[in-house]
């Protein structure tokens, strides 16, 4: 069948006059309707976006990062743009994920690489110009927390597993909403990646950590993305160590006087409480991906994140109703 897009961002690439000489070949394809290829000529490299409308719209991408790029984060350079098309030319980061990177690595070589993730998050969220740009993006509000949350019952019950919710449910439901969208709110809000994980940081030749997926940013609780890394719905660690990162994180953030020592306790739970809010949605989207898109892998992935889910919300008074529910509910049949 013929891919016209990919002919079209064919030509577009190679009308560009530093990039008419090389080739495209398509990468693997990610959670959303946007592809990507590599462009490869005699002596470097660059990757092509193809992000069709309406579906997708490259000036966030584009605008998150100038952002980022301003906030000192190593995000892709853009070096041809055809926003009207969805068409991008970036700096190419390479194949080496950090899920990748970790699996052929030591202990303390993972170690050096999480550090370098959380160094890389507290240097921007503390950085002098982290307000005035995080106030350039939409908010992480309660109407879009509720509407997150909600793609469990919509998605994972309702469609995945063809078991929506009663209305005996629904009072529970609505409980456990309103206390994790506080509990979000009640943060100090701040430049939220939104899916700062292992998948979208790429280990470059050079050592760096780069930075992709970043357009859909807000300005949200400061313990979200510090959820996404080191409670990853694609990698697994021992809490004992997601508590010493979580530990140097914090002390990052209190070197800069972002917070106080005496606040460690209060710290862990609000990232406790952003990890059950953050996976619930995961629960959704991964649901949604499968029913409404036809993408099965990440079907895999929905015992990990229901585990963290139910295991951290069973640590909570207020939420243990939530971690019986969700054993009740869900726990074996995903």
């Amino acid at each position: 069948m013929q891919d016209v897009r990919a002919e079209s961002l064919t030509r577009w690439v190679l009308a560009q006059p530093s990039w008419c000489d090389g080739v495209l070949t398509p990468l693997t394809g990610d959670a959303s309707f946007r592809r990507y290829f590599r462009w490869r000529g005699e002596e470097r490299s660059a990757m092509a976006m193809d992000a069709p409308a309406p579906q997708e719209d490259v000036r966030p991408f584009l605008a998150v990062r100038d952002a980022l790029a301003s906030l000192g984060v190593a995000v892709p350079a853009c070096y041809a743009q055809d926003v009207a098309q969805g068409f991008l030319l970036l700096e190419d980061f390479g194949d080496v994920t950090l899920a990748q990177a970790i699996t052929q690595t030591t202990d303390s070589g993972i170690d050096a690489l999480y550090r370098q993730a959380l160094s890389q998050l507290a240097y921007w969220q503390t950085h002098d110009n982290c307000a005035t740009q995080s106030a350039t993006l939409p908010a992480y509000d309660a109407p879009l927390l509720v509407r997150e949350m909600q793609l469990l019952p919509d998605w994972l019950l309702k469609e995945h597993l063809n078991s929506p919710l009663s209305a005996f449910e629904q009072s529970d439901w609505q409980n456990w909403l309103r206390l994790l969208t506080g509990a979000a709110l009640s943060q100090p809000q701040t430049f939220v990646h939104r899916d700062y994980h292992s998948r979208n940081l790429m280990v470059t030749p050079q050592g760096g950590l780069g930075v992709l997926d970043f357009q859909d940013a807000v300005r949200g609780a400061l313990t979200y993305d510090a959820v996404s890394l080191l409670r990853d719905a694609y990698v697994r660690f021992e809490p004992e160590q997601i508590t010493e990162w979580l530990r140097f994180y914090f002390l990052l953030l209190v070197e800069k006087d972002l917070l106080a020592k005496d606040e460690w306790a209060g710290f862990v739970r609000a990232f406790d409480w952003m990890g059950v809010q953050r996976h619930i949605k995961v629960l959704g989207i991964f649901a949604r991906l499968y029913c409404r898109d036809g993408k099965d892998r990440y079907l895999a992935d929905l015992p990990r994140v229901l585990d963290y889910t139910v295991t951290v919300s069973g640590k909570y008074a207020e939420l243990k109703g939530l971690a019986s529910w969700l054993e009740k509910r869900v726990m074996g049949k995903v």
